[in-house]
């Protein structure tokens, strides 16, 4: 199970990195145009990205800054939003490296930023759903690209497993 995680971590970084290797070159019009996405610009997409995985994180080790909205805009400006998706990139990896299997089947409890309930619920699939979430609005990202005429960018699992840094986990 932990070895699974760990390819998504790793397939997330990869991922991400292309995504904002796409979007270098947009300039701040096109990186705040409103293209009718859920989050509307790329601005707005990639921002939620990085705060929902915060809020994630920090329920999982109740460490780090977390915003209490998952519209939060953290950086306007893609540099520094770029360094700080990679910094959260190398912490959910690093945390997941020091994780037993024991405690992937554990349980954690966290409180619910809709509606303030608290939920109790087994790690692995909370899991599963952050890289869920995070491939789902990485894709909104990749049609907002294209929507401003930037080529496609090639996001498949198994790219990513043919690449240096994906092979190991082939």
């Amino acid at each position: 199970m932990k070895q699974h995680f760990m390819m998504f971590a790793a397939y997330n970084q990869w991922a991400n990195g292309r995504i904002y290797d796409a979007a270098a070159d947009l300039d701040e019009e096109e990186f705040n145009r409103d293209v009718g996405a859920f989050f509307g610009s790329l601005m707005g997409t990639l921002n939620h990205l990085l705060a929902a995985d915060r809020i994630w994180m920090k329920r999982f080790t109740g460490e780090g800054d977390a915003p209490t909205a998952l519209d939060t805009i953290l950086h306007r400006a893609l540099p520094k939003l770029r360094t700080a998706r990679e910094a959260e990139d190398r912490r959910i990896i690093d945390w997941l490296s020091g994780l037993s299997d024991k405690a992937l089947s554990g349980r954690f409890t966290y409180m619910t930023l809709s509606d303030m309930r608290t939920v109790s619920q087994r790690l692995a699939p909370a899991l599963a759903h952050v890289f869920n979430h995070q491939t789902h609005h990485r894709g909104q990202a990749h049609m907002i690209l294209t929507v401003l005429g930037r080529p496609s960018v090639p996001l498949d699992l198994a790219h990513f497993q043919r690449t240096e840094e994906g092979r190991a986990f082939a």
